[in-house]
């Protein structure tokens, strides 16, 4: 079978380039993609983060906003999925964003997994289409090891309790079946989400660095789904803190990568 995502292709020179929405302010090297809308907002009563833009209404359009730490850092929802975060994740680049760190929730796979235990992904299985645009076929995708470091060392220096481990990628959230969370389990997989692998991969083409902040939400490790209510843990606003952070704490790579 001839299956077009198993053809990579590797040219830079693609018909549509992506551009950086326009802000009120320079953009910044460092961002974090957060999933926490509420979060982002309380930060923003606060005045502690300012909104300096949004991204086009055809992709949601989400505030565009920056925390100062030490450095600008810019925060925003990179929206649900591979191909809505991967084009957000685009855009900023475009704008020169350099140093990244998503953070997000994923579900637990493995029994003892309790809500709101930090997770510092390694590395995702790409179980996902975009990421196969930006990387040739196989079926995970590493976090670099420098990046990995770089969060733990931050996690245990504010004695955040956390597991390392792989996270797996999906498209499909209905189509978690038991057989499949098995397997997944099998391969190594602490937690799932729908972005990671692709945003890996993307970052890695275009020469970024890019880190994967995650907590332990909803339960599928058991023979039924548990919502464990997980869009109330107080580790979202923590974990946000943290991810802003941790920005500081990564490095772009040399300028080897094919688009730059």
């Amino acid at each position: 079978m001839d299956l077009p995502l198993l053809r990579f292709d590797p040219d830079v020179d693609a018909l549509i380039t992506p551009s950086a929405p326009e802000l009120s302010e320079p953009w910044p090297e460092r961002a974090v993609l957060c999933y926490f809308h509420e979060q982002i907002e309380a930060l923003h009563e606060r005045g502690i983060a300012r909104l300096v833009g949004r991204f086009t209404e055809e992709m949601g359009g989400h505030g565009i906003y920056v925390v100062d730490d030490g450095a600008p850092v810019v925060v925003f929802h990179p929206g649900v999925g591979a191909p809505a975060a991967v084009h957000h994740l685009e855009r900023v680049i475009a704008g020169g964003v350099r140093d990244i760190v998503l953070c997000g929730s994923a579900g637990a796979l493995v029994p003892g997994l309790v809500l709101g235990r930090a997770v510092v992904a390694t590395g995702a299985i790409r179980d996902e289409g975009t990421s196969f645009h930006y990387a040739p076929p196989a079926s995970a995708i590493d976090v670099d090891r420098d990046v990995v470091e770089a969060l733990v060392g931050l996690l245990a220096e504010r004695s955040v309790p956390h597991v390392t481990g792989l996270t797996w990628t999906t498209d499909a959230p209905f189509r978690e079946t038991r057989a499949s969370v098995k397997a997944r389990r099998d391969q190594g997989c602490l937690v799932v989400e729908m972005e990671a692998s692709a945003l890996l991969a993307a970052a890695r083409f275009r020469g970024v660095k890019l880190g994967l902040l995650l907590y332990a939400a909803d339960d599928l490790s058991g023979p039924t789904w548990d919502s464990r209510d997980w869009t109330s843990s107080d580790a979202r606003a923590d974990l946000l803190t943290l991810a802003i952070e941790a920005t500081a704490r990564i490095h772009p790579t040399d300028a080897s990568s094919t688009s730059r």
